[in-house]
C-alpha cells in the first residue's frame, strides 16, 4: 500500500493548441481562456453565440480521428445524469476549417484526485455520496452490456454544486473502436489483482474493484495494494465497520468473492451503512428532541418535499444544502437559518420581506430565490444550485484569475447592484462566498437582501471583516456605497488571491484601512496604473470620495476595461482603427474540462 501521490492527473495548456490553430470558429463563437490536456484527449473551452462555455474535445493525435468520432457517437445514444452528453460533432471539411472534434457541456470543478491531493481524505458522508453516484453510473453502463475499465481517482469529476460527471468514456468502445495496443495510463487508474501488468481487460467486476479502490483513497489518502487489502477500521476509526466490509468484499483478489454486481454492491451497502437519521415525524409543528444535528432537523422539516443530499457550506446567517425538489424533479440549494436567528421573530420577519424583495429582482447576475418556508424553528429558503461554487471555491481551487477573465462578470455584478440599489435592497455581506458561479461561469450574487433583513435598518456592525466597508465595521449608516466597497474588495482579491487589508478581526482590518497603506499595497501588488485607480476610488475610507453609486462604477469600470486592452493590443494603430476590437468584457473563463 502507498501514500496516495500529489502528482497531476491533467496538464493545462495554452488556448488554442496546436492542432487547433486552424480551426475557424462559426460566427459570434470564441475560445476561452481554459484547456485541458489527458492521454490521448484535449479539452478546450469555447463559448458560443449565447455566451454558453462548451468543451470542445478533440483528439491531437491525427491518427486518433476516427476513434474520436466513435466516442462522440457513443456519448450522443447514453441517458444518464452523470455521463456527459453529445451536444454536435464538427466533421472535417475544407469548407468549414473546424473539425474533427465534438462539443459537450465545459464541466467546471475538480477531479477527486486533485481533491485529495488539495484537501487530504474526505469524510465518510461525501464519499457515501460518491460511491452512490458513481455506483449507480456503472450500474447504468453494465446494463447496457459494456464495462468502463478506466475508474480511478482522475476520471470521477466533482462539481463545486456537489455534482458527479463520471469521464474517461474514450475507453468504453468496443476493441475494435479503439487503437490497437492503447490501454489507459495505469499511474492513475488502479489495477485489479486479475490483470496481468500491462494487460487492460475491463469487465463489471474489475470496475467494481476500481470504484472500491477510489472510495479507499477517499477516506484513507492511500491506494489499496492489489492483494491483502487492511480492514478499513485500522485506518480510518470513524468509518462504519458495514462500509469496511462492502469495500472488504468488493476490493476481493477473487473476481467471484466480489459482489454479483456494482448493483448489487449499493443495495448491500444501503442496507447496512446508514450516516443519516430515518426519520419518522410525528404530527405537528414541534421539532422532535431527538433531532440534534441540522441536517436532521432539516431533513424533519422538509419532509417529503425534498430529498437533502449534501452539505454546501456555511456562514454568518445559515447553512447551506444540495437537496432535489422531489415535486419538480430538479436539483436545488436550500440555505436554513441558524437556530438563534430563527428563534427571532423580527428577524424572521425581515428575512421573509426582503428574500420576497430579492426574488421579484429577476436579474441575470443574481440567484433565483424560488420559495421560503419554515416549520416549527426551523426557517430556509429554496435558490437556483449554483453548479459552479462561488468565487471563494474557485480561487481556493485555481488560484487568482486574469484580469480579462473577470472583466464581464464583474460589469454584470455592478449591474445587478445598481438594479437591487434602485429597488431599496442593500445586501451588506458580499464577499467572494456569497458570488456564486452558474453552469456557463458567471457570477451570480447569492443572498440578496438576506443580510439586511437580518441586520438592523441601516446601520449596525454586519458582513464580513475582511470585505467590511469601515462605516460597517464601525456600526454607523449604510447604503449603496457600502455594497460597492465590498465588491472592489472583492475585485483585489480576485486578482491578488488575498484580502485588501487582510483577514484579521475587525479591529484589525479596521486599523489597516484607516492607515493609508492601499496605495503601496496597490504598488505591491504590481496592479496596471487603470485597475489600481478604480480600486484605491472603489476602496476609499469615506464615501464622499468612493464612486456615487454601482452604475458610476460599472461606467469607470469599463473605462478600465477598455484601458487595459489597449496596452494589450499591439496591433498598429491604423489596423486597430480598421478592424475595431471589444469595447467591453465578454470573454469568459475558470476550471473545468
Amino acid at each position: 500500500m502507498s501514500q496516495f501521490a500529489p502528482t497531476s492527473d491533467q496538464r493545462h495548456t495554452a488556448s488554442p493548441p496546436p492542432h487547433l490553430e486552424a480551426w475557424s470558429l462559426p460566427p459570434g463563437w470564441s475560445w476561452g481562456a481554459e484547456a485541458i490536456l489527458r492521454e490521448h484527449r484535449h479539452y478546450q473551452e469555447v463559448v458560443d453565440a449565447l455566451g454558453r462555455s462548451l468543451s470542445l474535445v478533440s483528439a491531437p493525435d491525427p491518427s486518433h480521428d476516427e476513434w474520436l468520432q466513435h466516442e462522440a457517437r457513443a456519448l450522443a445514444h447514453r441517458n444518464h445524469p452523470s455521463v456527459p452528453t453529445t451536444y454536435h460533432y464538427w466533421a472535417s471539411y475544407e469548407e468549414s476549417r473546424r473539425g474533427p472534434g465534438y462539443l459537450r457541456r465545459w464541466i467546471g470543478g475538480e477531479t477527486v484526485f486533485s481533491r485529495i491531493s488539495r484537501l487530504g481524505p474526505d469524510d465518510v458522508p461525501f464519499a457515501l455520496q460518491v460511491l452512490r453516484e458513481a455506483g449507480s453510473t456503472l450500474a447504468y453502463l453494465h446494463d447496457t452490456g459494456a464495462a468502463h475499465g478506466a475508474i480511478s481517482a482522475s476520471t470521477v469529476w466533482l462539481t463545486p454544486g456537489g455534482r458527479l460527471w463520471l469521464l474517461g468514456w474514450e475507453w468504453v468502445l468496443p476493441r475494435d473502436q479503439r487503437p490497437a495496443g492503447l490501454q489507459p495510463d495505469a499511474a492513475h487508474t488502479p489495477w485489479p489483482p486479475e490483470w496481468a501488468p500491462g494487460e487492460w481487460r475491463p469487465t463489471p467486476a474489475s470496475d467494481q474493484w476500481q470504484l472500491a479502490a477510489m472510495l479507499f483513497t477517499m477516506l484513507t489518502g492511500e491506494t489499496p495494494p492489489e492483494r491483502a487489502v487492511p480492514p478499513l477500521s485500522l485506518l480510518r476509526p470513524d468509518c462504519p465497520l458495514a462500509l469496511g466490509a462492502v469495500l472488504e468484499r468488493a476490493l476481493a483478489t477473487d473476481p467471484a468473492d466480489r459482489f454479483p454486481s456494482v448493483a448489487a454492491m449499493l443495495r448491500d451497502m444501503d442496507r447496512h451503512v446508514s450516516v443519516r437519521p430515518v426519520l419518522i415525524a410525528p404530527e405537528g409543528d414541534e421539532l422532535p428532541a431527538a433531532l440534534d444535528s441540522a441536517e436532521a432537523r432539516l431533513r424533519w422539516a422538509t419532509a417529503d418535499d425534498y430529498e437533502i443530499l449534501s452539505p454546501l457550506g456555511k456562514g454568518m446567517f445559515g447553512s447551506v444544502w444540495r437537496a432535489r425538489d422531489l415535486s419538480l424533479a430538479r436539483e436545488v440549494a436550500i440555505k436554513v437559518l441558524h437556530p438563534h436567528i430563527a428563534r427571532d421573530d423580527v428577524a424572521v420577519a425581515r428575512f421573509r420581506r426582503e428574500a420576497r424583495l430579492a426574488a421579484q429582482l429577476a436579474h441575470a447576475a443574481i440567484v433565483p430565490i424560488y420559495d421560503t418556508d419554515s416549520r416549527g424553528d426551523i426557517v430556509w429558503y429554496t435558490m437556483e444550485l449554483a453548479e459552479g461554487g462561488s468565487v471563494a471555491s474557485l480561487l481556493s481551487r485555481s488560484g487568482p484569475r486574469s484580469f480579462e477573465e473577470i472583466a464581464p462578470q464583474v460589469d454584470e455584478v455592478l449591474e445587478a447592484l445598481h438594479a437591487a440599489h434602485t429597488s431599496g435592497i442593500i445586501h451588506r455581506d458580499l464577499k467572494p462566498e456569497n458570488i456564486l458561479i452558474d453552469r456557463y461561469r458567471r457570477w451570480r450574487i447569492g443572498d440578496f437582501g438576506i443580510a439586511y433583513a437580518l441586520g438592523e435598518e441601516g446601520a449596525g456592525t454586519s458582513g464580513t471583516p475582511s470585505f467590511a466597508a469601515p462605516e460597517q465595521l464601525l456600526g454607523e449608516a449604510q447604503g449603496p456605497a457600502t455594497d460597492c466597497y465590498a465588491l472592489a474588495s472583492i475585485v483585489y482579491f480576485v486578482v491578488t488571491g488575498r484580502a485588501p487589508f487582510g483577514d484579521g478581526r475587525a479591529e484589525t482590518v479596521l486599523a489597516q484601512q484607516l492607515s493609508n497603506t492601499l496605495p503601496a499595497r496597490l504598488l505591491e501588488e504590481g496592479l496596471p496604473g487603470a485597475l489600481a485607480d478604480w480600486l484605491q476610488r472603489g476602496l476609499a475610507v469615506r464615501v464622499e470620495d468612493r464612486f456615487e453609486d454601482a452604475l458610476e462604477m460599472r461606467v469607470a469600470w469599463r473605462e478600465v476595461v477598455r484601458a487595459m486592452r489597449r496596452v494589450e493590443d499591439v496591433r498598429p494603430w491604423w489596423r486597430r482603427l480598421i478592424e475595431g476590437g471589444q469595447e467591453d468584457g465578454t470573454s469568459e473563463p475558470p476550471s473545468g474540462w
